[in-house]
């Protein structure tokens, strides 16, 4: 008897040193771990994508009439969309569909009225078409649940894991910081808010490390680091390796992520895992994955967040801080979320 076959598009990995590209690529290795023979995979990729170049998956691959039609001639059983507005979209396949939903941040963001109205009547399209959804946070179901309501008994949430990075032995990456530093990660968007981090720097010696892709945005950043007269401490580097990422997490002082959307927020946990202390926003989902073992900023005062800071390193050290962060990171893992959407795969073929 021949098994359920199943597709997974990860075709949003196009882009490398992306959240979506670290989902895929995580996701998909858990995925083929704890199938244990019960479906078919298929991996629907960007002609771009070498992830999975060695990896014993059959492989199908996006080209430019798939945004026309899909035929399926591979017989599969059940679509699982991994990304909310895929570039195979839902309505041009025939089976099953399961929809993953990172976030709304578009309707957190000042992109005005029509915008925000487009984009969600192109998702409400997507979920229409779909048998599934699932949410990687209480929060994100909550934001979809606001603009989509008759959607709740088809909505689930199955929250991210995040690797527990390894540093390498010996590795150092390109710039190593002389002074001890404050570290922060994310692309460099104004809905990250990096430009707040700089004020953090007054009145101590610690410098800024900030890694992501580069935009216009940088020069917010720099602007307040000239402010603060600590042009000097800011570092930029651009996007860097996982082993850079790790050695960064080892050696900081702190993570700084003060994000106004996320509908994870995976730098906080994989920075967690390293017993880090992590200072958050309290936007969006960040409260609900940091829990009780990271700090928050309840407004972006300087004063107020050096004061947050400061108080928090204190009660960090002498309250058993990272054994607290820790804890709370081993709650998030690629394992768990891969047998929490195989069940969910079992369930929406009614097997």
């Amino acid at each position: 008897m021949s098994l359920p076959r199943i597709l997974v598009a990860f075709d949003s990995m196009r882009y490398p040193n992306t959240g979506l590209f670290y989902f895929g690529k995580s996701l998909g290795s858990a995925l083929l771990k704890n199938n244990e023979d019960r479906f078919d995979l298929t991996f629907f990729l960007h002609p771009s994508t070498t992830e999975f170049d060695n990896v014993n998956v059959q492989k199908q691959y996006l080209k430019k009439y798939h945004k026309l039609f899909y035929i399926n001639s591979s017989n599969i059983n059940l679509f699982h969309f991994t990304d909310q507005i895929p570039r195979l979209s839902p309505d041009k396949v025939n089976g099953k569909k399961i929809l993953t939903i990172h976030d709304l941040n578009q309707m957190h963001e000042d992109i005005g009225g029509k915008a925000k109205a487009a984009y969600l009547q192109k998702l409400g399209r997507r979920i229409a078409a779909c048998d599934k959804i699932v949410a990687i946070s209480k929060f994100a179901a909550k934001d979809v649940l606001q603009y989509f309501p008759h959607i709740e008994s088809k909505l689930s949430v199955i929250y991210n894991g995040a690797d527990k990075l390894i540093p390498a032995p010996g590795h150092q990456p390109a710039y190593v910081p002389a002074k001890p530093f404050l570290f922060a990660l994310g692309i460099l968007s104004a809905k990250k808010n990096f430009h707040v981090l700089p004020a953090l720097l007054a009145g101590n010696d610690y410098e800024l490390i900030i890694s992501g892709i580069k935009s216009p945005y940088e020069a917010d950043i720099l602007a307040q680091a000239k402010k603060y007269n600590c042009l000097d401490r800011v570092k930029l580097t651009g996007p860097v390796s996982e082993a850079d990422k790790a050695w960064y997490y080892q050696h900081c002082e702190a993570f700084v992520f003060p994000s106004l959307a996320e509908g994870f927020g995976l730098p906080v946990v994989e920075a967690m895992h390293f017993g880090k202390p992590v200072f958050l926003s309290n936007h969006t989902s960040l409260p609900e994955v940091g829990g009780d073992a990271a700090f928050y900023f309840k407004s972006f005062d300087a004063e107020d967040m050096r004061q947050v800071m400061q108080n928090g390193l204190k009660h960090f050290a002498e309250n058993q801080g990272a054994e607290k962060a820790m804890a709370n990171a081993a709650k998030y893992n690629w394992d768990d979320t891969a047998r929490q959407y195989l069940a969910l795969y079992s369930e929406c073929l009614a097997l």
